[in-house]
């Protein structure tokens, strides 16, 4: 790279120190010298998925060697907090406020479903705690479970929460539900399909954890976790669980490896963790192990949709009405209710001109794991009815399903375009991506390919899935720019990096506003006591909120620079130029550098000079979303004697607006098709309906996607700069899992010759349904 730009292929500079072992993730603190002292914290988990708990007897337990503590409700309540909370508020269709699911820490007379937290057990040594935890006797008197979201609402099932009728949680809807109804009224033709959304386990590498520690004199908490934003866990924290003003807790999030929404939330294990160390006065850590992720972490999707299209003679979309049954699991988890309506419905009119459209979301409790936020949280969901409906009647018209695409997509004529869900598109030429991807795959040159397959007994599909997304997350984001003593330039954020490139893309644009080189800055993250404020990662926000503070804070550097080139130069700052690095008075070679204006600036203020220091920091409002979209186009070859799906080819062209450096872009690309591969054909959630046990707790019975299970995936950026944003970006983190999971099984139903088949397309499912239809 060249020693200052943008839009290069820069590799990360991350990377070395992960790969060297030079990671700090939170299980590893310990061993780093942070709190040494702390002791070990277990779970004990119900293994019920319905169940009232008759008595606790944790006597045995407490006795045992290394025992600190042994935890329950009780001593919850006795500690005065309060809840794990849902932070969305939300009003149903008829007005009334939606359900409510209230949560402690631990279980505190039923437990509702198989993983649910019952007691807290700290010992000196894992071993300990885990021998005392099997020393706890729970008495339990098992209860009816419901698992299966299909069903949980029909009458005569077993409640989750007697408060909550049938089941129903919320009852949520948007859109002109009126003019919806006249348009389908007059349809030609109406397209209806069911679609189910399968559950998956976000299985990040790095499991959740935390480390706690309590101070007496100051009455003061420190948490370390494996958090996506810091802010959001401490205010949650404070005003939610320990009811205390929220500068009695630092939450610190050192390196994490991968978050995909999932770790964004309130966990009951942090509050537990400090609740510990309050208790024994000594810092307290916990670890979550691989099958107890699967029965904790939040899981994401669960969807079952009834879509409508509505078209005219000609093929063109009039209206679409949805009706989707949205899973929540047993508890609503921090911003459950709000995944699969503000943010999933935000995105229903994708690409195409519909003239109305209406949504209604049904939120429902089953005895499961919660569901929240996971990578793409709503959208993918979303564009998946879209594309597979759009398919679908494509087939039933008897129309070539990309003409009836080209005749509804909005041209970038009609920019900047609303939608009738109430969106304002900036930017994008949707036709552009379009042909872009048919002639990147050889649209045209598929039949030969077909032709080839189907001579080796082999059946072959090709799909299609235009996606569109919404970026969101917090209203505003903070910067800082700090000059250090040891020559380098701090860049303090409020996002919080997962795995994204994060530090390279903070330092590309920190390089580039103040020319200082790439290798002399050091991105700072995560300590909330160091940062005050931050928005924290999610939505696919990062870089055009964290990047546009960033612009407004190197901006406050160079004019507080040439105040102090114009003192150290004897010039009026109005002559004071700034380029590459270089404080100038212009028209002459006299000129002192940022860095070492800065130091000098540095050290005459420790020598009581007055001084004026270039450190800034700003606040930007982030008032618009952005909509980065595109199109994947997937070909899969289906063995018809085993049901094995291969991949032959997968192509994305994607439209992120100005990419800052089209490495990590196609690297975010490349891991969101494998997670929606994964998705689609191969990433199965299974509850037994008797027992509500969660039958794939663990690798062996999961299937997430390996690299023989994908294919190389080509991806080709068109730049269509946003207009909302001064980088013009649109965000990346989250497209290649919005766009993936339509394509692939688009591409399997043209491969079965239009035989509709729901996710997870397993080689079982897939032998079934070419079976039946044989």
């Amino acid at each position: 790279m060249a020693k200052f730009g943008l839009s290069q292929p820069m590799r990360r500079i991350e990377d070395p120190r992960l790969l060297k072992g030079g990671g700090r993730y939170t299980d590893d603190l310990v061993a780093k010298g942070i709190l040494p002292n702390a002791a070990i914290g277990h779970i004990l988990r119900s293994p019920h998925a319905h169940a009232r708990i008759v008595s606790i007897d944790t006597a045995a337990a407490k006795a045992m060697p290394g025992v600190l503590a042994v935890l329950t409700a009780a001593d919850w309540k006795e500690e005065g907090l309060g809840e794990i909370p849902c932070a969305i508020p939300m009003k149903n269709r008829d007005g009334s406020p939606r359900g409510e699911t209230p949560r402690g820490g631990l279980a505190d007379g039923f437990v509702r479903h198989v993983g649910d937290p019952v007691a807290f057990i700290v010992a000196e040594t894992h071993a300990q705690a885990r021998d005392a935890a099997e020393a706890v006797e729970i008495d339990y008197e098992t209860l009816p479970a419901v698992t299966d979201l299909a069903t949980a609402t029909e009458a005569g099932q077993p409640l989750v929460w007697p408060a909550i009728k049938d089941n129903v949680v919320f009852d949520w809807a948007t859109g002109d539900e009126e003019k919806t109804k006249e348009l389908f009224a007059t349809a030609a033709h109406v397209t209806k399909l069911r679609l189910v959304n399968n559950r998956v386990v976000v299985a990040s590498m790095e499991g959740r954890a935390a480390l706690a520690d309590y101070d007496p004199a100051t009455e003061r908490f420190t948490l370390h976790a494996g958090t996506q934003g810091s802010w959001t866990v401490k205010d949650l924290l404070a005003s939610a669980a320990f009811k205390i003003d929220k500068e009695k807790i630092r939450v610190v999030t050192h390196d994490v490896g991968g978050g995909f929404g999932m770790k964004i939330f309130l966990y009951a294990e942090y509050a537990l963790c400090m609740m510990a160390a309050r208790r024994i006065k000594r810092p307290v850590r916990w670890t979550s192990e691989r099958t107890e992720a699967f029965l904790s972490d939040t899981q994401g999707r669960d969807n079952i949709t009834d879509a409508e299209l509505a078209l005219d003679k000609d093929g063109k979309f009039l209206a679409l009405r949805t009706k989707n049954v949205a899973g929540m699991g047993a508890y609503l988890s921090t911003f459950a209710p709000f995944i699969p309506t503000g943010a999933g419905t935000k995105v229903l009119a994708s690409v195409y001109g519909f003239q109305a459209i209406y949504a209604n979301v049904i939120g429902v409790v089953t005895n499961t794991v919660p569901v929240d936020a996971y990578r793409g949280a709503g959208r993918p969901e979303s564009n998946y009815v879209v594309e597979r409906l759009i398919d679908a009647a494509a087939r039933e018209i008897g129309m070539d399903r990309i003409e009836l695409r080209r005749r509804n997509i909005v041209p970038s004529s009609a920019m900047p375009h609303t939608t009738p869900v109430g969106q304002k598109y900036d930017s994008g030429d949707f036709n552009l991506v379009l042909d872009s991807a048919l002639k990147l795959m050889d649209w045209s040159g598929f039949p030969a390919r077909r032709a080839a397959s189907e001579a080796q007994g082999k059946r072959r599909g090709i799909g299609l899935a235009y996606y569109l997304e919404a970026t969101g997350g917090a209203p505003n984001e903070r910067a800082e720019v700090r000059f250090a003593k040891d020559g380098w330039v701090e860049v303090l954020v409020g996002t919080q990096s997962t795995g994204q490139g994060h530090e390279t893309a903070y330092a590309m644009i920190t390089a580039q506003e103040l020319g200082v080189p790439v290798d002399r800055i050091r991105v700072i993250q995560g300590d909330s006591d160091e940062i005050p404020t931050g928005g924290g990662t999610g939505g696919a926000r990062s870089l055009y909120s964290e990047g546009t503070a960033l612009l407004a804070t190197t901006a406050t550097v160079i004019e507080k620079g040439k105040q102090a080139a114009g003192e150290v130069l004897e010039a009026a700052p109005s002559d004071i130029e700034f380029e590459s690095g270089r404080f100038a008075i212009a028209g002459t070679d006299r000129g002192i550098g940022i860095i070492e204006l800065a130091q000098r600036q540095r050290e005459r203020a420790a020598a009581g000079q007055t001084s004026l220091l270039l450190d800034a920091a700003e606040v930007a409002d982030i008032p618009h979303h952005t909509f980065p979209n595109g199109c994947h186009v997937a070909e899969v070859e289906v063995d018809p004697d085993t049901g094995h799906i291969a991949i032959p080819r997968y192509i994305v062209v994607d439209d992120v607006g100005h990419a800052l450096n089209p490495l990590i872009v196609r690297g975010q690309v490349h891991g969101g098709v494998a997670q929606g591969v994964g998705q689609a054909f191969l990433e199965r959630t299974a509850y037994d309906p008797d027992s509500g046990q969660l039958l794939s707790a663990s690798f062996m019975d999961y299937a997430l996607p390996r690299a023989v299970d994908l294919p190389d995936i080509e991806v080709e950026l068109v730049s269509v700069p946003c207009l909302t944003n001064p980088l013009g970006v649109k965000g990346a983190g989250e497209a290649g899992a919005v766009g993936s999971p339509p394509a692939a099984m688009n591409a399997l139903v043209d491969a079965l010759s239009g035989t509709e088949i729901d996710m997870p397309a397993t080689p079982e499912v897939v032998w079934k349904a070419l079976a039946k239809a044989a």
